[in-house]
Parts: C-alpha cells; structure tokens; sequence
C-alpha cells in the first residue's frame, strides 16, 4: 500500500490526499518525526525534511507537484487534469500562484495567531498586510474561475484541489471568501466533494493541539520552516524582526544541506 508522510494541516499534503480519494487509491499515512530540522530516518525519504511524501513500493517522491504528476500518471482515471494543453498550463499556473504566493500569507498568519512570535501593533501590522493580500488573491481567483463551475472548467479537477486548501486556510484564519461571490459559490460546491470531507476532518482532528504551539517553540521540538516564498513573506510584510528572532533562538530553519 502507497504511503503518505504527512501532517493534516498542510496544504500540500491537503491536495494530495485530495486527489488520491478522487481517484480512490488506497493509502496509509504517517507524521513524521522530521519537524524540529533534526536528521532522522525520513531524510531518505525527503532530504528537505518536509511534508508530503509518497512511498510506493520503496519509491520515494516528494515535492507535492511532482506527487500529483506522478499519481495522475500511474492511476489516469479519472483524469484530474483538464484535457487540453492550455488548459493544463492554466491550472498548474494556478498551483504555483497559490503554492508560493498564497500559501504564505496563511502561514504568515498561523506564525502570529497559533506561533505567537509576535504580539501587540507588530501583529496587527502583519495581519493588515495578510488580510489586504488575501483580498487581493481573492479577486484573482475570481477572475480565473470566470463563469465556471470549477477552476478546471465544468468538472472538479486539479485546479480545484490546488486551491482549496489555500481558500480554507483562509477561512481558519478568519478571512472567508465573501457571501454571493462566484468564489464563496466555488466552495459550497468543493465543500460537498467526499474526498474534501475526508481530508478536512482529519485536519480537523487536530485543531485541539493548537494551543500548545507556542511552548512547542519555545522547547525547540519544533523549527518552522522557512523557505523562499516564506521568508520573502515575512520581509515585505513588515516581520524582519520575527527572522531575526526566530533565527537566533533556532526556532526557524531554512532546508536541509543535502550530504
């Protein structure tokens, strides 16, 4: 059975776990023990000691673009790409937009709401920026979805489930898409999907450990990762302070030297 190295909260183990259900793969998961930056065994799994991996048959992928790639190619049906070349490209730019630019403005918010690196006029300084920039990733998504059902056109598919987890990251923080939008109708419809449910509730499972994040930094048994759309994030919004800090008490780690 495939295995899947994960950790429920993040997005891009969301989509991947999303199109596995889509296309009924069965699959085992595992968190690994790879989250405060030290070596351990999952480095021959991820040199870059991240979540997702995929295990298949001793096959080790990771990155989860190349995982979606590699699934939509050994299980084809049904298809989670749309069926032209252009429209391919589309929704795979769509992906990057959401992986390395929206995907850091959630977790610049989780690093000031659950992290609490920061407080008092420094956080709220941040969360102005994050919001003002989520409004503005709304209305690009808008304009992408057009007057389609879906980001991939009449059907759910890749594009769908790569900006879901980003949209919903979104509404954790307490910015949700605004009623009456085609986006907000967007996600009543992706809302409903099994293969979201699933996904969503076992994110869900964890919510309740949220509260003890911040002694988890503190301890050092947790280094946030942060890589380049992360920390460019974090420079532009207003948070060199946070790097700063975060680097000295060696709670924020860049990738790991491959040896």
């Amino acid at each position: 059975m495939l295995k899947l190295f994960e950790h429920p909260f993040s997005p891009y183990v969301q989509k991947v776990k999303i199109a596995l259900y889509e296309k009924n793969v069965a699959f085992e998961v595992e968190v690994p023990d790879a989250f405060s930056g030290a070596p351990t065994q999952f480095g021959k799994t991820n040199p870059r000691l991240e979540v997702p991996a995929l295990v298949d048959d001793d096959f080790a992928i990771f990155d989860s673009t190349i995982i979606l790639d590699y699934v939509e190619e050994k299980w084809p049906a049904p298809a989670i790409l749309p069926t032209t070349p252009r429209e391919r490209a589309r929704v795979r730019m769509v992906e990057d937009v959401c992986d390395t630019y929206y995907e850091a403005i959630n977790w610049g918010l989780m690093e000031v709401r659950a992290w609490k690196r920061v407080t008092g006029d420094a956080a709220k300084q941040l969360e102005t920026k994050a919001s003002a920039q989520t409004a503005g990733v709304f209305a690009w998504l808008e304009r992408e979805l057009g007057a389609a059902n879906y980001f991939n056109g009449a059907s759910f598919g890749y594009g769908d489930l790569s900006v879901y987890p980003h949209v919903r990251g979104s509404i954790v923080w307490g910015i949700p898409p605004k009623a009456g939008t085609r986006l907000a109708a967007w996600l009543t419809r992706v809302d409903e999907r099994p293969s979201v449910r699933k996904t969503i509730e076992a994110a869900q499972q964890f919510a309740g450990s949220m509260d003890i994040l911040p002694q988890m930094l503190e301890s050092g048994a947790f280094a946030r990762q942060y890589r380049d759309h992360r920390l460019e994030w974090m420079l532009r919004s207003g948070g060199i302070d946070v790097v700063l800090e975060g680097l000295k008490k060696k709670t924020i780690r860049f990738s790991s030297e491959i040896s």
